[in-house]
């Protein structure tokens, strides 16, 4: 067990990704945890209690921990611990975190992140967006402090700081695709039916396997959930308006459509249905209404059939292409406005971004050598 995972606030995708850092290296690590819930007072005082609770050992070699942890003062309370390799991954960041005024941004929690960073040895970031707001806002943060500012403290973090993409565990979307994106994921991964269920054909060996692990493997946010917490005034249209793990479209007729005011209104999800054999019913199927759905796990609502519609803006064209962006909020009507009048037009585009590069398969090996590397001489 030589790395200890240490998670602050367990929920969300904090929690998804410690999962499955303890799921890949099993008895390597131990993982020790707080509840997702009253995030400010965790960011105040979980290492406090983390001093308590983290069994001390002579194994760790590393140390692998969110924000949300104050890092500096834990390492100060558990001089053991700070003698370790100390990761430090920034899920988002307190200096850009959107707030509605200025004066309401705790100087306390982006103060406390800036303290982590400086006693890390390896900062990471799950965006390049993410890494350079919160650098370039450090000298404009540290200025709130009325006399004796410390100086230089980008130039001291920025050489620790990396972009290591948030992994993640693409479910199995195939028995909901369309027969237009079953040939497609055919054509690419060798996707065949047998009956009412899908396999993987004609890959060999480690593609198999890759493919299979992107493909299959169901995501833990995807149960939890995947419409929470989103940053208001962003949507997606779902063009295949059929059921997913974010998202499962109601089945409406056009007398419901037409009594709905609100096309980005929530709908009851006990009352949910879905009729395959119905959903792929050709003209029917290409001219049922859109869905929309605000969805906190972007680059997953996308591999399970969103379009996405993204501000021109954050970290959204780092990841999308310019066509899925738009600049100003009479843009994105219009753009909702044409779908609707024509929804076939939706249903039968193919994504054009890439998905890949964020799933586990591809990311796992840079995980494993971040926790991997080798203790500091003084061990």
């Amino acid at each position: 067990m030589s790395v200890l995972l240490i998670e602050a606030f367990y929920g969300g995708s904090h929690k998804q990704l410690m999962d499955l850092l303890q799921e890949e290296l099993q008895d390597d690590c131990v993982l020790c945890t707080l509840p997702a819930k009253k995030w400010h007072w965790k960011a105040r005082t979980a290492a406090l209690y983390f001093m308590q609770t983290v069994p001390a050992s002579t194994n760790y070699r590393i140390l692998f921990a969110s924000s949300v942890l104050n890092l500096a003062e834990l390492a100060a309370l558990r001089p053991d611990l700070g003698k370790l390799k100390k990761v430090l991954y920034f899920h988002e960041n307190q200096l850009a975190y959107p707030v509605q005024k200025c004066q309401e941004r705790d100087f306390q929690y982006g103060y406390n992140q800036i303290l982590s960073c400086l006693v890390a040895d390896v900062v990471v970031f799950n965006s390049a967006f993410n890494m350079e707001s919160f650098l370039a806002s450090i000298g404009k943060f540290m200025k709130l402090i009325p006399d004796h500012r410390p100086k230089d403290l980008e130039k001291i973090i920025r050489p620790k700081c990396q972009v290591l993409y948030f992994p993640v565990r693409f479910p199995d979307v195939s028995r909901f695709m369309p027969e237009h994106k079953l040939a497609h994921l055919e054509k690419v991964i060798g996707v065949k039916r047998n009956g009412d269920a899908y396999q993987l054909e004609g890959v060999p060996g480690q593609q198999k396997s890759k493919a299979l692990g992107a493909l299959m493997k169901t995501s833990n946010a995807h149960r939890e959930s995947g419409l929470c917490e989103a940053p208001p005034g962003l949507c997606t249209t779902q063009h295949e308006g059929l059921p997913s793990p974010l998202a499962a479209p109601a089945r409406l007729n056009k007398s419901e459509a037409s009594e709905s005011t609100n096309p980005c209104q929530e709908e009851d999800k006990q009352h949910l249905t879905f009729n395959l054999s119905n959903t792929l019913s050709g003209r029917d199927y290409r001219q049922r209404p859109l869905h929309i759905a605000w969805p906190h796990r972007w680059v997953e609502a996308v591999f399970c059939g969103c379009y996405p519609l993204c501000p021109k803006a954050l970290v959204y064209p780092e990841i999308f292409p310019a066509e899925y962006l738009y600049s100003t909020p009479e843009q994105l009507f219009k753009r909702l406005q044409n779908f609707c009048k024509r929804p076939d037009i939706v249903r039968k585009h193919l994504y054009k971004g890439e998905t890949a590069g964020f799933s586990w398969a591809a990311l796992g090996g840079k995980f494993r050598s971040l926790l991997a590397a080798e203790p500091r001489e003084d061990l």
